[in-house]
């Protein structure tokens, strides 16, 4: 179910994760809500998972691999400061910074 249209960010690009809780079904894991990433991947267009998951139709939504370096996640983390988390979100959740 990929798309043509043209992608919004570019590898490299710093995003910020929409600081939202809306309710019902969401693919955006709490822990990255508000938090600053970089794309490192852009998978395509695809059928938005959160209106899939109620049989609703909608334009297909851009999604993106973005890191998080797991020190800014987390407040109390205690590993290298390189450690990262790679998550697969869709650009109805990001802004660019």
């Amino acid at each position: 179910m990929s798309g043509t249209q043209t992608a919004s960010f570019m590898p490299g690009d710093m995003v910020r994760v929409r600081d939202d809780y809306p309710p019902g079904h969401v693919r955006t894991p709490v822990y990255v809500r508000g938090k600053i990433g970089r794309v490192t991947r852009y998978f395509g267009a695809f059928g938005n998972p959160e209106l899939l998951a109620y049989r609703l139709s909608g334009q297909a939504e851009d999604l993106y691999e973005v890191r998080f370096l797991q020190c800014d996640l987390w407040d109390d983390y205690a590993g290298s400061k390189r450690d990262c988390v790679d998550l697969d979100l869709y650009q109805n959740w990001l802004e660019k910074i």
